[in-house]
Protein backbone atom coordinates (compact mmCIF):
# COMPACT_ATOMS: atom_id res chain seq x y z
CA UNK A 1 0.00 0.00 0.00
CA UNK A 2 1.59 3.28 -0.86
CA UNK A 3 1.13 6.47 0.92
CA UNK A 4 -0.20 9.49 -0.10
CA UNK A 5 2.57 12.44 0.09
CA UNK A 6 2.61 14.60 2.78
CA UNK A 7 2.68 18.44 2.26
CA UNK A 8 4.73 19.42 5.26
CA UNK A 9 3.74 22.74 5.41
CA UNK A 10 0.42 21.86 5.94
CA UNK A 11 0.68 18.72 7.88
CA UNK A 12 -0.79 20.95 11.47
CA UNK A 13 -3.55 22.69 9.75
CA UNK A 14 -6.39 22.40 12.27
CA UNK A 15 -4.91 20.63 14.49
CA UNK A 16 -3.87 21.87 18.17
CA UNK A 17 -0.91 21.54 20.24
CA UNK A 18 -0.16 22.34 23.56
CA UNK A 19 3.72 22.68 24.61
CA UNK A 20 4.86 23.33 27.74
CA UNK A 21 7.66 25.12 28.76
CA UNK A 22 7.40 27.37 25.43
CA UNK A 23 8.85 30.38 26.85
CA UNK A 24 11.92 30.05 24.98
CA UNK A 25 14.63 27.41 23.90
CA UNK A 26 13.52 23.34 22.36
CA UNK A 27 9.72 24.45 23.87
CA UNK A 28 9.60 28.03 21.66
CA UNK A 29 11.26 26.24 18.51
CA UNK A 30 8.38 22.99 18.68
CA UNK A 31 5.80 25.60 18.81
CA UNK A 32 7.17 27.81 15.96
CA UNK A 33 7.46 24.44 13.78
CA UNK A 34 4.08 23.50 14.81
CA UNK A 35 2.84 26.79 13.32
CA UNK A 36 4.81 26.61 10.25
CA UNK A 37 2.25 23.73 9.52
CA UNK A 38 -0.31 25.47 9.31
CA UNK A 39 -0.98 24.60 13.27
CA UNK A 40 -2.50 25.79 16.56
CA UNK A 41 -0.37 26.19 19.67
CA UNK A 42 -1.06 26.87 23.02
CA UNK A 43 2.55 27.67 25.07
CA UNK A 44 2.19 27.11 28.68
CA UNK A 45 4.83 28.36 31.01
CA UNK A 46 4.98 30.74 34.13
CA UNK A 47 6.47 33.70 32.64
CA UNK A 48 4.23 35.59 30.81
CA UNK A 49 6.79 38.04 28.98
CA UNK A 50 8.25 34.73 27.14
CA UNK A 51 5.18 33.58 26.38
CA UNK A 52 4.48 36.79 24.31
CA UNK A 53 7.43 36.16 22.70
CA UNK A 54 6.91 32.92 21.63
CA UNK A 55 3.08 33.53 20.25
CA UNK A 56 4.72 36.92 18.34
CA UNK A 57 7.08 34.30 16.58
CA UNK A 58 4.42 31.66 15.65
CA UNK A 59 1.85 33.66 14.39
CA UNK A 60 4.67 35.03 12.33
CA UNK A 61 5.56 31.69 11.09
CA UNK A 62 1.88 31.65 9.69
CA UNK A 63 0.21 29.45 12.22
CA UNK A 64 -2.11 30.68 14.96
CA UNK A 65 -0.72 30.95 18.95
CA UNK A 66 -1.76 31.72 22.51
CA UNK A 67 0.00 32.07 25.68
CA UNK A 68 -1.29 30.04 28.49
CA UNK A 69 0.31 31.02 31.98
CA UNK A 70 0.48 28.06 34.78
CA UNK A 71 2.61 26.14 36.05
CA UNK A 72 2.74 22.58 35.94
CA UNK A 73 3.16 21.96 39.28
CA UNK A 74 -0.21 22.79 40.73
CA UNK A 75 -2.24 19.77 38.64
CA UNK A 76 -5.66 22.23 39.00
CA UNK A 77 -4.05 24.82 37.24
CA UNK A 78 -3.22 22.44 34.92
CA UNK A 79 -6.37 21.06 34.26
CA UNK A 80 -7.98 24.29 34.10
CA UNK A 81 -5.01 25.67 31.58
CA UNK A 82 -5.97 22.77 29.20
CA UNK A 83 -9.42 22.57 29.79
CA UNK A 84 -9.77 26.20 28.35
CA UNK A 85 -7.55 25.59 25.33
CA UNK A 86 -10.11 22.56 24.45
CA UNK A 87 -12.77 24.67 25.01
CA UNK A 88 -11.52 27.75 23.18
CA UNK A 89 -10.19 25.89 20.00
CA UNK A 90 -12.55 22.51 20.36
CA UNK A 91 -9.82 19.94 20.32
CA UNK A 92 -6.10 19.16 21.52
CA UNK A 93 -4.29 16.81 18.87
CA UNK A 94 -1.17 16.74 20.43
CA UNK A 95 1.16 17.57 23.73
CA UNK A 96 5.09 18.61 24.33
CA UNK A 97 5.81 18.30 27.58
CA UNK A 98 9.07 20.38 27.33
CA UNK A 99 8.81 21.79 30.76
CA UNK A 100 12.24 21.10 32.96
CA UNK A 101 14.18 22.02 35.84
CA UNK A 102 17.53 21.14 36.59
CA UNK A 103 20.89 21.74 38.65
CA UNK A 104 24.08 20.20 39.19
CA UNK A 105 24.74 18.71 42.77
CA UNK A 106 26.02 15.85 44.46
CA UNK A 107 24.13 13.67 45.65
CA UNK A 108 24.68 13.64 49.24
CA UNK A 109 24.95 17.52 49.17
CA UNK A 110 21.43 17.34 47.61
CA UNK A 111 18.65 19.43 49.72
CA UNK A 112 15.43 17.25 50.27
CA UNK A 113 14.04 20.73 48.98
CA UNK A 114 15.77 20.61 45.95
CA UNK A 115 15.40 17.03 45.00
CA UNK A 116 11.91 18.08 45.41
CA UNK A 117 11.63 21.05 42.99
CA UNK A 118 12.93 18.88 40.39
CA UNK A 119 10.65 15.96 40.56
CA UNK A 120 7.33 18.05 40.69
CA UNK A 121 8.70 20.46 37.99
CA UNK A 122 10.12 17.37 35.59
CA UNK A 123 8.11 14.05 36.63
CA UNK A 124 4.98 15.62 38.24
CA UNK A 125 4.27 17.96 35.79
CA UNK A 126 4.80 15.88 32.74
CA UNK A 127 1.51 13.00 34.85
CA UNK A 128 -0.30 16.72 35.37
CA UNK A 129 -0.53 17.73 31.62
CA UNK A 130 -0.38 14.07 30.53
CA UNK A 131 -3.57 13.68 32.36
CA UNK A 132 -5.21 16.41 31.80
CA UNK A 133 -4.81 16.52 28.06
CA UNK A 134 -5.67 12.57 27.51
CA UNK A 135 -9.09 13.45 29.37
CA UNK A 136 -10.08 15.32 25.89
CA UNK A 137 -7.97 12.99 23.48
CA UNK A 138 -9.44 9.69 24.63
CA UNK A 139 -12.90 10.51 24.16
CA UNK A 140 -11.83 11.86 20.57
CA UNK A 141 -9.43 8.44 20.08
CA UNK A 142 -6.97 10.93 18.76
CA UNK A 143 -3.75 12.23 20.16
CA UNK A 144 -0.22 12.45 20.05
CA UNK A 145 2.10 13.13 23.20
CA UNK A 146 5.60 13.76 22.84
CA UNK A 147 8.28 13.58 26.42
CA UNK A 148 11.59 15.37 26.15
CA UNK A 149 13.95 13.60 28.13
CA UNK A 150 17.36 13.19 28.46
CA UNK A 151 20.18 10.78 27.63
CA UNK A 152 21.00 9.93 31.33
CA UNK A 153 17.45 8.42 31.98
CA UNK A 154 19.13 5.39 31.21
CA UNK A 155 22.47 5.39 31.91
CA UNK A 156 22.53 8.27 34.64
CA UNK A 157 24.87 10.93 35.00
CA UNK A 158 27.10 12.50 38.31
CA UNK A 159 25.38 15.21 40.06
CA UNK A 160 22.22 14.53 38.00
CA UNK A 161 20.48 12.45 40.52
CA UNK A 162 17.22 14.12 41.07
CA UNK A 163 16.46 15.39 37.16
CA UNK A 164 17.95 11.17 36.14
CA UNK A 165 15.18 10.30 38.62
CA UNK A 166 12.74 12.10 37.40
CA UNK A 167 13.30 11.59 33.49
CA UNK A 168 13.43 8.13 33.82
CA UNK A 169 9.96 7.93 35.63
CA UNK A 170 8.59 9.61 32.26
CA UNK A 171 10.16 7.25 30.44
CA UNK A 172 8.31 4.17 32.44
CA UNK A 173 5.12 6.91 32.15
CA UNK A 174 5.76 6.87 28.50
CA UNK A 175 5.82 3.15 27.60
CA UNK A 176 2.73 2.66 30.20
CA UNK A 177 0.57 4.63 28.56
CA UNK A 178 1.74 3.94 25.07
CA UNK A 179 0.48 0.48 26.11
CA UNK A 180 -2.83 1.48 27.87
CA UNK A 181 -3.91 3.70 25.39
CA UNK A 182 -2.96 2.51 21.74
CA UNK A 183 -5.93 1.13 21.62
CA UNK A 184 -8.13 4.13 22.15
CA UNK A 185 -5.62 6.02 19.82
CA UNK A 186 -3.16 7.79 21.24
CA UNK A 187 0.79 7.51 20.59
CA UNK A 188 3.08 8.87 23.15
CA UNK A 189 6.38 8.67 22.39
CA UNK A 190 10.22 10.36 24.18
CA UNK A 191 12.42 12.71 22.53
CA UNK A 192 16.11 12.79 23.45
CA UNK A 193 17.92 15.61 22.41
CA UNK A 194 21.80 15.96 23.58
CA UNK A 195 23.68 18.90 24.46
CA UNK A 196 21.60 21.94 23.23
CA UNK A 197 22.21 25.67 22.55
CA UNK A 198 20.59 27.01 24.79
CA UNK A 199 20.51 29.68 27.41
CA UNK A 200 18.84 27.87 29.93
CA UNK A 201 20.74 24.03 29.67
CA UNK A 202 24.13 25.81 29.43
CA UNK A 203 23.85 28.27 32.36
CA UNK A 204 22.93 25.10 34.37
CA UNK A 205 24.98 22.27 33.32
CA UNK A 206 28.16 23.80 31.01
CA UNK A 207 28.71 27.52 33.07
CA UNK A 208 32.30 27.79 32.15
CA UNK A 209 34.04 27.37 29.06
CA UNK A 210 35.92 24.22 30.22
CA UNK A 211 32.90 22.68 31.28
CA UNK A 212 31.54 23.45 27.87
CA UNK A 213 34.58 21.88 26.15
CA UNK A 214 34.20 18.66 28.32
CA UNK A 215 30.48 18.70 26.74
CA UNK A 216 31.84 19.00 23.26
CA UNK A 217 34.59 16.27 23.71
CA UNK A 218 31.69 13.74 24.66
CA UNK A 219 29.79 14.12 21.56
CA UNK A 220 31.10 11.96 18.50
CA UNK A 221 29.50 14.88 16.02
CA UNK A 222 31.83 16.95 17.72
CA UNK A 223 28.79 20.13 17.62
CA UNK A 224 25.84 20.86 20.52
CA UNK A 225 22.78 20.50 18.67
CA UNK A 226 20.10 23.41 18.39
CA UNK A 227 16.49 23.82 19.49
CA UNK A 228 15.56 24.09 15.95
CA UNK A 229 17.29 20.57 14.78
CA UNK A 230 14.76 18.85 18.18
CA UNK A 231 12.29 20.84 16.80
CA UNK A 232 11.75 18.56 13.52
CA UNK A 233 12.48 15.61 14.78
CA UNK A 234 9.56 16.49 17.40
CA UNK A 235 7.58 17.18 14.57
CA UNK A 236 8.21 13.79 12.94
CA UNK A 237 6.65 12.02 16.48
CA UNK A 238 3.67 14.45 15.94
CA UNK A 239 2.63 13.87 12.55
CA UNK A 240 1.19 11.00 10.82
CA UNK A 241 4.54 10.27 9.03
CA UNK A 242 5.30 8.73 12.58
CA UNK A 243 1.50 7.02 12.55
CA UNK A 244 2.58 3.08 13.88
CA UNK A 245 5.49 4.72 16.51
CA UNK A 246 4.60 4.76 19.84
CA UNK A 247 6.36 3.83 23.12
CA UNK A 248 10.01 4.76 21.42
CA UNK A 249 12.50 7.14 22.52
CA UNK A 250 13.93 9.21 19.55
CA UNK A 251 17.53 9.96 20.37
CA UNK A 252 19.05 13.21 19.44
CA UNK A 253 22.04 13.87 20.72
CA UNK A 254 24.85 13.12 17.92
CA UNK A 255 25.88 9.68 19.40
CA UNK A 256 26.84 11.24 22.76
CA UNK A 257 25.40 8.48 24.88
CA UNK A 258 27.00 6.06 22.89
CA UNK A 259 30.65 7.11 24.00
CA UNK A 260 33.84 7.92 21.68
CA UNK A 261 35.91 4.94 21.32
CA UNK A 262 39.29 5.60 23.26
CA UNK A 263 41.08 3.78 20.56
CA UNK A 264 41.76 5.19 17.10
CA UNK A 265 41.35 3.18 13.44
CA UNK A 266 44.94 4.09 11.23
Amino acid sequence: MSLPLLDLNTEFTDRVAVVTGGGSGIGRSVAVRWAQAGGTVAVMGRRPEPLAETVALAEAAGGKAIAVSCDVRDAAAVDEAIDGVAERFGRIDALVNNAAGNFVAPAENMSPNGWKAVIDIVLNGTFHCTRAAARHMLPAERGNIVNVIAGYAWHGHPGTVHSAAAKGGIVAMTRTLAVEWAERGIRINCIVPGPTETEGAGAALWPTDEARARVMASVPMARFTTPDEVAESAAFLMSDRSGYVTGDLLVTDGGQWLGKSIYTVG
